[in-house]
Order: structure tokens, then C-alpha cells, then sequence
């Protein structure tokens, strides 16, 4: 299983036993990314929350196999206020929990040069390997492939944002003045 998921999620392949000692040794990649989307925040965080759900977006974001909606409802890491025009979510890993602990915090906002049309995305990502016997002496490559990967599949994300903002851009445009 810890096989398989290095080698779908951060493109790693194990090929040798190992027998070490398990020892406590926690390991952290983090980064951290700002994009400008030239629309308005109402639009991004519109396309946010759509992203997973628009089954075009199969092909871009490959790496995603299913989103599951479970029920309805934001989880006390996700914060919208829609009066100061801030969106904040934090998403963390469900499956694999044992080996790996993956966080992703994204902020919306609108931009300070253009408040009500472009918008401002920070992302931060932190990427923990649990302290693993098979993986004690590899952490920090794994983690620096895992965060190589998380940094390409945020490009695909981004994609999907400004394709699904251009929708809904082209959707209302029939309710502009």
C-alpha cells in the first residue's frame, strides 16, 4: 500500500526491503504561492467552490480521481465572509493519514491595486511524512517530490479557476448594466 500510494502521488518506487529501527523523525516541506485572477472575488470564490464538481475538468486535474460529496456543510477550516470579502479554506488529506499528512490553506481576497476586479490567491502547502521505518532515511526526498508534484497540479487547478471564472463571466453577462 505505501508502495503504491509513493508511486501515484509523488512518483516514487520502492524496489528494496527495509529493516530499520522506527525512529521519530518528522519532516516538513512547505511552500507557498500567490496567483492574481483578473476577476472579481465574488467570480473566484464562485469558481472555487465549482472547481471539483465540473466534470470537464476530469482531463486537467488527472490527478484527482473522485471528490466524494459527503454532505453539505463547511467544516469550522473553511471560512467565508462574504462583508469583508475574504475566503479562507483549509483542506487536509483523508486517505493515507498513517504515512503522510498533507495541508493546503488557501486564502481569497480581493487585489489592493484593484479591489473590485482582480483577486488574490495565496496558497501554502505542508507536506509531513510520518516517521516510518521505510521511509526515516527518504522523508525529505519524498517530501520534496510530493511538493514538485503539488506544485504542478497547482498549475492544473488554476487553469480550471480561470476557465470556470470565464464562464461564469460569460453565464451573467446578461445581467450587467
Amino acid at each position: 500500500m505505501l508502495q503504491t500510494f509513493l508511486k501515484i502521488f509523488c512518483g516514487v518506487s520502492l524496489y528494496r526491503s527495509f529493516s530499520v529501527r522506527i525512529r521519530k523523525i518528522v519532516m516538513v516541506k512547505a511552500y507557498a504561492q500567490e496567483h492574481v485572477y483578473k476577476h472579481p472575488w465574488e467570480r473566484v470564490t464562485s469558481a472555487s467552490w465549482r472547481k471539483f464538481a465540473d466534470p470537464e475538468n476530469k482531463r486537467t486535474l488527472s490527478h484527482i480521481l473522485e471528490v466524494d460529496t459527503l454532505n453539505h456543510k463547511l467544516e469550522p477550516l473553511s471560512v467565508v465572509d462574504a462583508q469583508s470579502k475574504s475566503m479562507q479554506l483549509t483542506t487536509r488529506n483523508v486517505s493515507l493519514q498513517k504515512f503522510i499528512e498533507v495541508e493546503e490553506k488557501i486564502r481569497y481576497d480581493p487585489h489592493p491595486d484593484n479591489l473590485t476586479g482582480w483577486t488574490i490567491c495565496e496558497q501554502e502547502t505542508s507536506i509531513r511524512i510520518k516517521p516510518l521505518s521505510a521511509l526515516a532515511s527518504m522523508a525529505e526526498k519524498v517530501e520534496q517530490r510530493c511538493a514538485e508534484r503539488f506544485m504542478q497540479n497547482s498549475v492544473k487547478g488554476r487553469e480550471v479557476m480561470e476557465r470556470i471564472c470565464k464562464y461564469l463571466e460569460a453565464e451573467f453577462s446578461w445581467m450587467a448594466p
